[in-house]
């Protein structure tokens, strides 16, 4: 099986999109903005619906801030078996838990075309330890995205058996979708530059739970000093403050000496339903969004 694909190839087959949650219904935004059809599918049919409203509604905007592509349409697929019919790509984007990842992958392994590319958004757990009910592990791999579309790099990382095609397609044929691949050439927890921004973000943490600073005060200097328009608080609350405590437990299970302080931080907020903009609450309050 060859799963070697250019733009041309694939441009009349749908994308399909697992999970519609706040980086779910982003990337299927992006996949949107060239003209075809983007499926997507959640077990709450609710979500699913929502994540629809959010790429018709931020469509044309990207659009006519990029000054290229094609409006394309977003759609819900009510059962998997529909939503990957004919894809060329698949995307899982759920919560970052194996026990959720390993079965549901066995079940798109059995309903996906047999050309079909696998891919994982999984911010923290190499794709080879879902892959176990992955007949073919060669056409499996991590495509991690990180806050599109205005953060539009994307790691793309082996499985330790990913067909070199896989990766030189992804490679190829991301950026037309105005989605910018970095192949990651050994495996990394974290990636490439995740690794970097794990360290930040848990010294930002750190420096609350210490009581040295206020997480504004940790904001306002980032943006002031670097010249960024967020700061480290703002990003986790947009990432979902529950995502990035999921992170912070695996990188904290790889390295047991990782200091607690940053993770006591997290589950303060996290175990009082506070998770950032999807809630209206986080390290900052939101005002309701078509993402909350």
């Amino acid at each position: 099986m060859t799963y070697s694909f250019s733009f041309d190839d694939v441009r009349h087959r749908p994308v399909a999109v697992i999970g519609a949650g706040t980086l779910g219904r982003r990337i299927a935004l992006m996949f949107a903005g060239r003209g075809g059809e983007v499926r997507i599918h959640d077990p709450n049919a609710e979500q699913a619906c929502a994540a629809v409203d959010y790429v018709a509604s931020t469509l044309p905007e990207l659009l006519a801030r990029r000054g290229s592509g094609e409006a394309g349409r977003a759609v819900v697929g009510a059962d998997l078996g529909a939503t990957l019919a004919d894809v060329w790509l698949v995307v899982e984007a759920v919560p970052e838990r194996l026990d959720i990842k390993i079965p549901l992958w066995g079940e798109i392994d059995a309903a996906a075309p047999a050309d079909a590319i696998f891919t994982t958004n999984s911010s923290s757990y190499a794709s080879r330890l879902m892959s176990e009910n992955v007949r073919d592990k060669s056409r499996l791999c991590n495509l991690h995205f990180y806050m599109p579309p205005t953060a539009n790099a994307a790691d793309v990382m082996s499985d330790g058996e990913t067909a070199r095609d896989v990766i030189d397609t992804l490679l190829a044929v991301l950026p037309e979708f105005d989605v910018h691949p970095f192949e990651a050439r050994r495996e990394s927890t974290g990636f490439i530059f995740n690794r970097v921004w794990a360290a930040i973000k848990r010294e930002s943490l750190a420096v609350v739970a210490e009581g040295v600073a206020r997480p504004e005060d940790v904001d306002g200097m980032f943006r002031l000093n670097w010249h960024m328009p967020v700061g480290p608080f703002q990003m986790m609350d947009s990432v979902g403050l529950d995502v990035v405590l999921d992170i912070e437990d695996h990188y904290a299970a790889e390295n047991p000496h990782l200091p607690e302080g940053p993770r006591r931080v997290l589950h303060e907020y996290v175990d009082a339903g506070k998770l950032g903009v999807k809630t209206g609450e986080g390290f900052y309050r939101y005002p309701s969004s078509p993402e909350a």
